[in-house]
C-alpha cells in the first residue's frame, strides 16, 4: 500500500477522534456551566487561572447560556462521530468554526482584567479552537479508499 493508501485509511478515525475529543472538551465546559454559572464563572478554565471572571459582573443568565451554547456544540460533535456522515460532520464543524472564530476575534478586541501570561494563554486556547476545527474540516474532504 503506498502513503496516500494509508492516509486514506487514518482519515476516518483521525476525524472521529478529533470530533469525539472536540466534543467531550465542549460538553466538560457545558456542564459546570449550566449546573453551577457562578462555580464557572470564578474558575474556569481551572488550575489556578480565572479567564471568564477577567470580563465582570457575573451574570447567571449569560453563564447558563454559554453553557447551554457549549452542550449544543459538544453533542453536534459527538453526534457527527457517532453518525459519520461527512455532510453532518461538515455541518456540525462548520458551526463550531463559526462560534470559535467570533468567540476569538471578541477576545482579540476585549481582554478584561487578563494580562500577562494569562491573556495569551487565554488566546492561545482560544485560536486552538478556530484550528482544530479548521484541520478536521481540511481532514473531512479526505478521499475515502
Amino acid at each position: 500500500m503506498n502513503a496516500t493508501g494509508r492516509a486514506d485509511r487514518w482519515a476516518g478515525p483521525l476525524l472521529r477522534a478529533g470530533l469525539v475529543l472536540l466534543g467531550v472538551l465542549h460538553l466538560s465546559w457545558g456542564i459546570p456551566a449550566v449546573l453551577a454559572p457562578r462555580w464557572f464563572f470564578d474558575h474556569f478554565p481551572g488550575f489556578g487561572q480565572a479567564w471568564t471572571a477577567a470580563y465582570p459582573p457575573y451574570n447567571a443568565h449569560l453563564m447558563t447560556d454559554v453553557g447551554a451554547a457549549f452542550l449544543t456544540l459538544g453533542a453536534l460533535l459527538v453526534a457527527a462521530a457517532w453518525l459519520a456522515d461527512r455532510r453532518v460532520t461538515r455541518v456540525v464543524l462548520g458551526g463550531v468554526l463559526l462560534f470559535s472564530t467570533i468567540h476569538l476575534a471578541f477576545h482579540l478586541g476585549h481582554h478584561g482584567a487578563l494580562a500577562g501570561a494569562g491573556l495569551a494563554a487565554s488566546l492561545v486556547s482560544l485560536a486552538l479552537g478556530v484550528l482544530a476545527p479548521s484541520a478536521l474540516l481540511m481532514l473531512s474532504r479526505w478521499p475515502r479508499a
